[in-house]
């Protein structure tokens, strides 16, 4: 969730730290006697630190977006935040540089304490000052101050226009601590955290990490009674359960040691479950829903031959987004044309608009006026895939249709490795993925194409690093910026550092008694436990 290199190995590898799940305990065992039996959840979103000053994976702010406030939050499948710990809060000036908010009164957190606009000053300040380089710290960088004025009234002072700030504050990264409970320079335990949201986190139990050391295993939470916000709790207690591999986590579903999933399953065995539904053959069923995860196929652009900028446009021509998403991942992925997602304000169509369907009699036009020898030779690496080898394997077949390109399929296993040697510029052409932060255009654009990008394609273009990104940070309308976005989005199209290839879409599986489900499951990239029920179990 980072805006650099180091954010794909957060959020766009939250399963990296691999973990056994020995000696966890039963989920049974562990709702045993209680008045009100939890409903759990699992996922492979893999965590280690909790505290909102460092934690910057999926797998942490799936439990900090239910047991933080933050000044504002995300509406279900609304891309504009709104307040939350926050009576109102808006832009005054000319420009997007002063925001100013107001909270609502009568704040607590869980532990009794009241909230006010001095927890959130001490909250931001103390995130920048902690800096942890694995943090979330990089979302608050156009911050050059906050102030508190009384018990209400918060003041930020941003060193640029930054109309993304809202949207970056509804994140945990914008999380409201307890000033008398986290120290200011150090992170708190995972056990011990206290917010104010919808829930409070009751337990934290760890298991051992395949590299050594602890990470949770488990994190039960239940109904924080403190808290005054809008969401209206179905449950009363919520646990979450984490799990290495997809497979122990459907093993674990069909047992019933778990109620639902979030969007671990792998492709395939979530389609299949949703036909064995449609069937009647499963006490399983599936939601379906948007998701704001992309995936891209990316160009080293100092490369000599990725490099020439019709070699890209070639591709670009050839690649068939329809028969990847429906051979490959059994339609678990929808065809992707533009660099936002399709859900998020600024999405378009640039790709379709500049090449169509795929079309080997144009990709040999652009190559041959371009003087390019046929077959180009191109390798592909790629590392991590919701289907292991099958999707480099249909991007080779895609290129070489027609004989243009002559393509060679490499695997690096090592993610790690995989991202030193993509930053080093070591590959011609490869496959990442991306997990916006928040379901802003910008958050998908000045990421991975300003001066090379998270990428690191080596491309970028004054017009968008040096007019149009900076104006779309000036527009407080978000809506109204999408104009700007697009026009970034053709100059991409033209230049092709990078092909947007899919957008995934949701799948979260659970018990045929979980109710709610639908109800949370969009773009946002917000979990809501509270809209989970149990009917008549």
């Amino acid at each position: 969730m980072k805006t650099s290199a180091e954010r794909l190995a957060a959020l766009g590898c939250a399963g990296l730290v691999a973990v056994s799940v020995a000696g966890c305990g039963s989920v049974t065992d562990a709702v045993k006697g209680d008045g009100d039996r939890s409903i759990t959840m699992g996922t492979t979103s893999l965590t280690s630190v909790l505290d909102p000053a460092a934690a910057y994976d999926s797998g942490a702010w799936l439990v900090l977006r239910n047991s933080f406030q933050s000044l504002l939050a995300y509406p279900a499948a609304s891309s504009a935040p709104s307040p939350d710990a926050a009576q109102s809060c808006e832009f005054t000036g000319g420009e997007a540089t002063l925001y100013h908010c107001t909270l609502k009164s009568g704040l607590k957190f869980s532990n009794g304490h009241p909230l006010t606009a001095a927890d959130v000053v001490y909250s931001i300040e103390r995130t920048k000052k902690i800096n942890d380089t694995n943090g979330p710290v990089g979302l608050l960088d156009t911050i050059k101050s906050v102030e508190a004025k009384g018990d209400t009234e918060v003041i930020f002072h941003l060193s640029a226009p930054d109309a993304t700030l809202p949207a970056k504050l509804a994140t945990p990264a914008g999380a409201i601590v307890d000033h008398q409970v986290f120290p200011a320079d150090k992170v708190l335990a995972n056990d011990k955290l206290v917010g104010s949201g919808p829930y409070k986190i009751d337990s934290v139990e760890t298991m051992d990490a395949a590299g050594g050391g602890k990470v949770p295993g488990k994190i039960v939470l239940s109904a924080n009674g403190s808290y005054t916000g809008d969401a209206k709790l179905r449950n009363k207690k919520f646990t979450v359960r984490y799990f290495d591999k997809a497979d122990s986590l459907k093993a674990a579903l069909d047992k019933g040691d778990v109620d639902l999933t979030d969007n671990s399953l792998e492709p395939n065995t979530a389609a299949q479950v949703r036909s064995e539904q449609q069937g009647g053959k499963t006490d399983l069923q599936v939601v379906e829903g948007d998701s704001n995860d992309t995936r891209s196929l990316v160009f080293n652009t100092k490369d000599a031959t990725a490099g020439n900028v019709a070699v890209r446009q070639a591709a670009a021509q050839l690649i068939d987004r329809k028969t990847l998403a429906r051979d490959v991942f059994a339609r678990t992925v929808q065809p992707l044309y533009s660099m936002v997602p399709a859900g998020v304000s600024g999405h378009g169509t640039s790709f379709f608009d500049k090449y169509g369907d795929q079309d080997p009699a144009k990709a040999k036009a652009i190559l041959s006026a371009a003087k390019v020898s046929v077959p180009v030779k191109l390798t592909l690496t790629w590392s991590r895939s919701r289907t292991e080898s099958a999707e480099a394997e249909a991007l080779k077949k895609q290129l070489e249709n027609g004989g243009l390109f002559q393509v060679t399929v490499q695997h690096e296993p090592d993610w790690n490795a995989y991202k030193k040697a993509w930053t080093e510029g070591k590959y011609q052409a490869y496959t990442v993925g991306w997990f916006a932060d928040y379901p802003d255009a910008d958050n998908y654009i000045a990421p991975l194409i300003v001066e090379g990008g998270a990428y690191h394609h080596g491309w970028d273009d004054a017009r968008i690093s040096q007019k149009l990104v900076p104006e779309g940070l000036k527009q407080a309308d978000r809506g109204a910026a999408s104009g700007t976005y697009n026009q970034v989005q053709t100059i991409v199209a033209e230049n092709v550092p990078l092909i947007p290839l899919y957008q995934n879409k949701s799948f979260y599986a659970s018990k045929s008694y979980i109710t709610g489900v639908e109800a949370t499951v969009d773009t946002t990239g917000v979990f809501r436990f509270w809209e989970i029920g149990r009917a008549g179990k």
